[in-house]
């Protein structure tokens, strides 16, 4: 008899079948496609945005509070200070939102040729 013709093949059940193809597709390199693309810039546009005005308004909210700490704890050495600390937090919340907006509006207008040029693309528009 010949060995080299003598193959030997085993079937996983469908479960396991299963679990292999989701092990493998983690490994296999994805393309991204034209739509995806499109997701992602739009997402881009305000997400430094988001990240900017977050971090302002947190920093408001923490001046505002120790400002209000000041001049509640310390009311006869620190009452002044306290309340120039509580504005400028003021200020910081009211900033983050029209911060958010200018930021996200300058994004998008950068990333406008391109977010165009692909829902042309996908439009099937030339």
């Amino acid at each position: 008899m010949n060995n080299e013709t003598k193959n030997f093949t085993y079937m996983y059940s469908p479960k396991q079948q299963e679990e292999v193809k989701h092990i493998r597709q983690k490994y296999i390199p994805k393309e991204e496609d034209k739509m995806e693309q499109l997701r992602r810039l739009d997402k881009s546009a305000e997400s430094r945005g988001t990240l900017i005005s977050i971090l302002v308004g947190t920093a408001g909210a923490l001046l505002l509070g120790i400002g209000m700490s000041c001049t509640m704890v310390w009311k006869d050495i620190l009452m002044v200070p306290g309340i120039v600390i509580g504005v400028i937090g003021l200020a910081g919340i009211a900033l983050a939102y029209p911060l958010f907006h200018s930021i996200t509006k300058k994004q998008r207008e950068k990333l406008a040729p391109e977010i165009m040029r692909l829902s042309q693309e996908l439009m099937g528009e030339n």
